[in-house]
């Protein structure tokens, strides 16, 4: 079994297998080569931030490091073992942290750890790919030209999800431009925030001032005219914006029997209608003000956001097209990819698609048939995330758009930390049995 890359994703998946009996060959590029965002010689290291995000099972981030620590993770406990005072987030000695899982790897006699910068895929089979949001050029090329150009991206494009319950309905109308589609429905598939000149005025003036995050020094800001964030828009002239993503051409405001001056579209972001994504609004404010500068639009004065935008640097795979549910190529099934270049974002979520993996690989060498996690757990809904939709994939963060909602009388009464309580034990109790079934299974195939 070959691993490349002892990111985050890679050593989750290499110590878990190495548990389970399974000798592994993890190849690393360090010390020989680092990225322009790595300094440390160990593995898992942590490049951007020493957080691991919010703690509370109210979260969806918070559930997902439960469902981990409930499954064994290695990544969780070298966390919960070397964290430093947060508040309410949980956060680590980045030293310490890489050297917990470095001592880890060494100690366990089934894994090689093997120095080699990768710049092509090895015949070895099952390989496993983790090689994180910074795949070298080469590999990147290599990559390219076995799924066909346009496979993987370089930089991704985030747009704020805002929970349905949260918008405003008495403000808003519902409405695609030029009531294109052949149902009622399609004709109706978008919420349409209305802005009148003063108010987009305004909104103008809140983004240009707002505060912005600053690139790392990883990051050069080469932003694609088809991505820019909405605030490089803006500082081209404050007209842009009407003229770009918050146009009103074909949008009939039934209250007026107009065009606004400007709109926010809201598209549908899961089948069940609980989240819908700002139209081309990525954009690189810091999250306190992306919550201000939103919340100035029409509805969303009282908008719950489930996931914030962003525009970075990165490599990532269109997975919907090139991966089935359980992170194998199509094309190929002992290929598999884990981590961020599947399509996931963050350190704890790339941790959990490592350990994920280390699940579907078992039950192949078992002859076992393999199972995602329940769709009610932050695992299986970021599992099932990679396989959504196709043409527009965008990584995303863990939340709870990403699981079905709770069904409850009421549900709109709740405040949103009592909602994330309600679905965190329904996905606990999913994964108990899940787990269960799994323990019941090894035992049965001795």
């Amino acid at each position: 079994m070959t691993i490349i890359g002892a990111g985050l994703a890679g050593t989750e998946l290499a110590l878990q297998l190495a548990r389970r009996g399974r000798p592994v060959r993890l190849i690393e590029q360090k010390p020989l080569a680092r990225t322009a965002a790595q300094s440390l010689d160990g593995v898992a290291e942590l490049v951007c931030s020493n957080s691991l995000r919010g703690a509370a099972l109210s979260n969806a981030v918070g559930l997902l490091k439960e469902e981990m620590r409930r499954s064994g993770s290695f990544v969780l406990a070298a966390a919960d073992a070397t964290s430093v005072p947060a508040g309410g987030a949980l956060a680590v000695d980045r030293e310490q942290f890489s050297a917990w899982l470095t001592e880890a790897v060494e100690r366990a006699p089934l894994i090689e750890r093997v120095t080699e910068v990768v710049t092509e895929l090895p015949l070895e089979r099952p390989l496993v790919v983790a090689t994180g949001p910074l795949t070298g050029q080469a590999l990147a090329h290599a990559l390219e030209t076995r799924f066909g150009q346009g496979s993987l991206a370089y930089y991704d494009a985030i747009a704020p999800v805002v929970a349905a319950d949260s918008i405003d309905f008495e403000k808003v109308f519902l409405a695609s431009r030029w009531d294109k589609g052949t149902s009622e429905a399609e004709q109706h598939a978008y919420i349409n925030c209305p802005l009148t000149e003063a108010a987009y005025e305004a909104f103008i003036d809140a983004l240009l001032s707002a505060e912005k995050a600053v690139p790392h020094a990883f990051e050069e800001p080469r932003y694609f005219e088809g991505c820019l964030p909405i605030e490089v828009m803006a500082e081209r002239g404050r007209k842009t914006l009407a003229f770009g993503p918050m146009k009103p051409a074909g949008l009939t405001d039934p209250k007026t029997g107009r065009w606004p001056h400007a709109v926010v579209q809201l598209r549908q972001e899961n089948a069940a209608g609980t989240a819908y994504n700002l139209v081309g609004f990525q954009t690189r404010m810091m999250q306190a003000e992306q919550r201000r500068v939103f919340q100035m639009i029409p509805g969303l004065e009282r908008a719950e956001f489930e996931r914030y935008g962003s525009i970075h640097r990165n490599t990532f795979l269109d997975a919907p097209r090139l991966l089935d549910g359980f992170l194998r190529s199509r094309q190929e099934p002992q290929l598999f990819f884990a981590g961020q270049i599947t399509g996931v974002e963050g350190y704890v979520e790339s941790a959990a698609c490592g350990l994920v993996c280390s699940f579907y690989l078992d039950d192949c060498w078992q002859g076992h048939q393999l199972e995602l996690p329940p769709e009610t757990t932050a695992l299986g809904g970021l599992m099932r995330h990679l396989t959504r939709g196709e043409g527009d994939f965008q990584p995303s963060n863990v939340n709870f758009a990403m699981l079905p909602p709770v069904s409850l009388e009421g549900r709109k009464k709740l405040k949103k930390h009592e909602r994330g309580e309600l679905a965190a034990a329904r996905a606990l109790e999913a994964l108990e049995a899940w787990l269960q079934r799994r323990r019941e299974r090894a035992v049965a195939s001795g």
